[in-house]
């Protein structure tokens, strides 16, 4: 059988950070493979990384969402005489509102994709990311160092998805696969659009471009580091948020999201 050759999979790549992911990947001569749902995106910025020089992406158009879909991305790569050397997880998303109030169905479908495909991707390549001396980084959000009133689903998963790459990084490290989480703060994409949240909802002074973002990751994934946080007052806030006593950082977070729907 022929050996596979290696790429890096980048999920969620038809727009923001992870579109920016797949261009710095690429810029730094990364073979990449862009999965998401909608293809006339994906191949746009294919084309993009190839009119500037990279290697023309593969795309895979997929709904990661969707049950058994991590098996058929899979499927997808071996087809194509692909293996993932490194897996970037970045398909997510987020909806603001009182989880209550919020459509049931909608949040598990969030849980489904941001927390299950997460952990499904992390785990299904490790052979192949250890064969390659590669790994995984995952795409959290500073939103995974606190509770999240008007925002409780997206923020329990995000802080799943921090804990979860903290420990794996430790348990993989033996076998020469590095595990980052990055952890921006807020980034004007459409994820903001799809989470119904509204400009200036967020501390202009948190926010990061989604390019800068996507280099601060990259930078500190293959420097192995195990939490990236982009920006010094969004590391500041993730230092307070595990020094203040829980109850205050709770209600301070409420009385935020009380303010904010008035």
């Amino acid at each position: 059988m022929p050996s596979l050759r290696p790429v890096t999979l980048v999920t969620g790549a038809s727009t923001g950070i992870g579109a920016a992911l797949a261009h710095v990947f690429a810029e730094n001569g990364h073979e990449v493979v862009l999965a998401a749902r909608r293809e006339p995106q994906l191949a746009a910025i294919a084309n993009a990384i190839a009119a500037a020089g990279g290697t023309r992406p593969h795309i895979v158009a997929i709904d990661l969402g969707a049950p058994g879909a991590p098996g058929r991305l899979a499927d997808a790569l071996l087809e194509r005489g692909l293996e993932p050397a490194i897996v970037v997880n970045n398909a997510g998303f987020g909806l603001l509102g009182a989880a209550a109030d919020l459509d049931r169905a909608e949040q598990l479908a969030m849980i489904d994709l941001n927390v299950r495909t997460l952990t499904n991707l992390s785990l299904r390549f490790v052979e192949s990311l250890a064969r390659h001396r590669g790994g995984v980084l995952n795409v959290a959000s500073i939103a995974g160092f606190l509770p999240g009133p008007g925002m409780a689903v997206y923020h329990a998963g995000k802080a799943y998805v921090l804990s979860f790459s903290e420990a794996l990084h430790r348990e993989l490290e033996p076998l020469g696969v590095r595990v980052s989480v990055l952890c921006p703060g807020p980034v004007r994409t459409e994820f903001q659009s799809r989470a119904g949240i509204p400009k200036g909802y967020f501390p202009r002074y948190l926010s990061r471009s989604a390019n800068r973002v996507a280099r601060d990751g990259y930078k500190g994934f293959m420097q192995g580091r195990r939490v990236i946080v982009p920006g010094f007052p969004n590391r500041i806030l993730t230092w307070l948020a595990r020094m203040t006593p829980g109850r205050i950082v709770l209600s301070v977070m409420d009385s935020r999201w009380r303010k904010a729907k008035a």
